[in-house]
């Protein structure tokens, strides 16, 4: 990236590298993103940095990422700063960083259907008195000079987060939609984003190594060892307000489409599969433990069987690619790419416009980082 340095100050170069950035949903995830912002703001550019592609992303440092505006239903997390509201209950991310004052305050979000019945109290939710317009969430992020847009509401917010997306276009943010409601890969909205100019991102974020990204590549490496895979479960518990949200399964239909074609996409022929979240534990906090089993036939049409186990902190398991997926999305402004953004979206998220083999999307970003066009 090049600049004209000429009269230009040092404040007003650090201006043109920033990504300004706006988060609704101040929950686990949120929180695990900002801390990690902050955590790795220092890191030296020639440093492997578990869990991201590049500290430095087609020119942009991790440090480069200044959060602007914030939205959120809870009472006790709106008005404060978002160097706070990421630490309140009933947030349960492990602390890895002292985040300083940010000088955001948090914004009330609309309640819709971000809220399910039976999360009114755990969340928190603000009196109905202070519900935002549409035009007053388009006025922060206009006020703000928002960029970028993130969508981290939970899951089953089909309303709510056609809402953000609105508010997005109207105020001339690109989108990014870390939850499994189908926006980027759905081919009215993505038009939209494309009509505007704005990028657009998603849907349904992958961890870094979480039970999708595992369970897809154990269901690839079976096929590329020759293994009919014939039956596949994954299951999944947890205790984050995550998963008190999905033990209503009304909220879970995209959620397991999703996540179930994710990992059926390795396969050319019908594998019968069942993925999701199966249980609340609340004692396990953000802690999240998933079981993979496989059965197939391999030579000799001798039966294979293979369970896997796998225990992570889920929220900073995906904080990482929502930051090299950031950076994507600020390089598709400063290029001027509207619409869905097939790289970055096959590569970090479960339900992406487009489908492909872990391996060939992270060619496919590195190939965009270095300026070549999209697929």
């Amino acid at each position: 990236m090049t600049y004209n340095l000429i009269g230009i100050s040092l404040i007003e170069m650090n201006r043109l590298n920033e990504i300004r950035v706006a988060l609704t949903g101040i929950g686990n995830c949120a929180s695990a993103l900002v801390q990690g912002v902050e955590y790795y703001k220092n890191t030296d550019e020639n440093t492997n940095v578990p869990g991201l592609m590049h500290v430095v992303f087609g020119g942009y440092h991790i440090r480069d990422i200044k959060f602007v505006a914030a939205f959120d239903v809870n009472r006790d997390k709106i008005g404060r700063d978002l160097s706070e509201a990421i630490f309140v209950k009933p947030n349960s991310c492990a602390k890895f960083a002292d985040v300083p004052p940010l000088g955001v305050k948090v914004s009330p979000s609309p309640i819709l259907d971000g809220v399910a019945p039976h999360m009114k109290h755990a969340f928190n939710i603000h009196s109905r008195e202070i519900e935002p317009t549409l035009e007053s969430v388009i006025s922060v992020l206009k006020r703000t000079q928002a960029e970028i847009l993130v969508n981290y509401l939970p899951v089953g917010s089909q309303q709510a987060t056609r809402f953000y997306a609105r508010a997005a276009l109207e105020a001339n943010c690109a989108f990014i939609n870390c939850i499994p409601e189908f926006i980027a890969s759905n081919s009215e909205w993505s038009r939209k984003f494309e009509e505007k100019g704005l990028p657009i991102a998603g849907d349904d974020i992958k961890s870094q190594l979480g039970a999708t990204i595992l369970h897809r590549n154990l269901v690839r490496l079976c096929v590329d060892r020759g293994v009919k895979v014939e039956e596949t479960y994954q299951l999944n518990l947890g205790g984050n307000t995550d998963f008190l949200n999905m033990t209503v399964e009304e909220r879970l239909h995209t959620k397991r489409i999703s996540k179930t074609q994710a990992v059926a996409s390795m396969v050319e022929y019908y594998l019968p599969t069942r993925i999701g979240p199966s249980d609340y534990v609340p004692f396990l906090g953000d802690k999240k433990i998933c079981y993979i089993l496989l059965r197939g036939k391999k030579f000799g049409n001798q039966p294979i069987t293979l369970l896997v186990k796998l225990e992570v902190e889920d929220s900073p398991n995906s904080a990482g690619v929502v930051i090299d997926v950031i950076r994507a999305v600020k390089i598709a402004l400063d290029r001027k790419i509207g619409g869905a953004l097939t790289s970055i979206s096959s590569y970090a998220f479960k339900h992406p416009p487009v489908q492909v083999a872990d391996n060939i999307a992270k060619q496919w970003v590195e190939d965009y980082i270095k300026g070549k066009k999209e697929k």
